[in-house]
């Protein structure tokens, strides 16, 4: 999620005296999407060695092997990477985002502590790590290493919001965005879990803010102290001019569209007495890829809060083969009591949204709707076209037994 392609420019060992200074480095989120979250690293700067290195765990290739199915397969791998400050930041200026400093306050003994369990990750078989959407990124990885280094224990003040994982996404992605709908659409009731204060630091400006009123108490010494000793900004991000909203390009907007075609569709359908499966074909093509994804995600991907995910009730994996044989003649009784089981499907989907069992994206509502439309009409339409055939057959059956 907090990804930065930077290469490592340091093979040779690194040595740092205890007179470096060691900071939190914050940098506010971008425009891709894999840099809408920000990022964070921890740099050393040393005036003995003249060195002044970034520690970044956000390191990846895209040239890695199957790079996209191991990502949504929750299989990534990152490694811990070392860049000059200078090149670190260059990239971020060039991105024109915000790059913060907090100097953190430690004794030369945490010092040595950090600096350490730094260099030893940084071994050229301890940086690659498995990472996390969530729970372990390039963020929650520089919390630890800080935390675990000071001789005492950090706590924080009650300053951060309380919102689930979807509603912390949510924040940085927009609500009415296509990232935000895929993201949505993947994420299950896990996702809307209050999120503690601990976890809610995957995100780079949350840690930030919350190392700023963190407070390092030492019982054995009677002693407190700021966890940040003092803040700087490295880079500022320049003003740029407001792009126009594009709301005809929102999921809202194009899911109303498609919910206002298909009830047009089926008012002239009802009008002509004239009826042909090419939309519910297509209605029950495209909600069963989505739902093979989700179900994909749901039982294979290792990545978190993907799990008991109730989109799977409009979204079913079978509907796939239901858009094959919603054309076939023999299979209408079959259809019949499969559209009577996605109705049903569609109406738990209803009363989960209706207790809030799970959040579901705004722009799906009009997604449901016309679900809903179409599946009922469908099937009063067949269930009419049985009782004709069953009222014919029976004045046939009764003509014959007259003669």
């Amino acid at each position: 999620m907090f990804v930065v392609v930077f290469n490592s420019v340091f093979a040779q060992q690194l040595s740092f005296s205890d007179s470096s200074v060691i900071s939190l480095i914050t940098c506010s989120p971008g425009e891709e999407v894999y840099a809408k979250f920000g990022h964070t690293g921890i740099r050393i700067v040393d005036p003995q060695t003249s060195l002044d290195v970034i520690f970044n765990y956000g390191i990846f290739s895209f040239e890695t092997e199957n790079f996209y199915y191991k990502f949504i397969k929750g299989e990534t791998d990152y490694y811990l990477g070392v860049s000059t400050t200078s090149l670190f930041l260059s990239e971020y200026k060039r991105r024109n985002s915000m790059v913060w400093e907090q100097i953190i306050n430690l004794t030369p003994v945490e010092k040595r502590n950090l600096i350490n369990a730094l260099l030893e990750n940084y071994q050229p078989e301890n940086r690659k790590y498995r990472y996390n959407f969530i729970f372990d990124n390039c963020a929650t990885r520089p919390r630890v290493k800080i935390i675990n280094s000071i001789d005492g224990f950090v706590s924080f003040n009650e300053t951060v919001s309380q919102k689930t994982f979807r509603q912390w996404v949510g924040d940085y992605v927009g609500e009415d965005t296509w990232v935000k709908f895929g993201i949505d659409m993947v994420f299950g009731m896990d996702a809307d879990v209050e999120a503690t204060q601990l976890e809610s630091m995957f995100l780079p400006e949350i840690l930030m803010n919350e190392f700023q009123s963190g407070k390092v108490t030492v019982p054995l010494k009677n002693e407190t102290r700021a966890l940040v000793a003092q803040k700087n900004v490295l880079v500022s991000a320049q003003n740029e001019e407001e792009q126009p909203d594009r709301w005809y390009f929102s999921p809202l907007f194009v899911f109303g569209l498609l919910f206002f075609i298909g009830i047009v569709s089926l008012f002239f359908e009802y009008k002509r007495a004239h009826y042909k499966p090419v939309v519910d074909s297509a209605l029950l093509l495209a909600t069963g890829l989505i739902g093979v994804i989700i179900f994909y995600l749901m039982f294979v991907s290792t990545h978190p809060l993907v799990k008991n995910n109730l989109n799977l009730l409009w979204a079913n994996p079978l509907n796939l083969i239901a858009a094959v044989l919603i054309w076939m003649k023999k299979m209408r009784k079959f259809m019949f009591v499969y559209q009577i089981f996605n109705l049903a499907l569609l109406g738990f989907a209803l009363v989960a949204l209706a207790l809030s069992v799970q959040s579901f994206n705004v722009a799906l509502y009009p997604v449901l709707a016309l679900l809903i439309f179409r599946y009922a009409r469908w099937f009063v339409r067949t269930k009419h076209k049985f009782e004709r055939k069953s009222k014919y057959q029976r004045m046939e059956k009764h003509k014959k037994v007259i003669r």
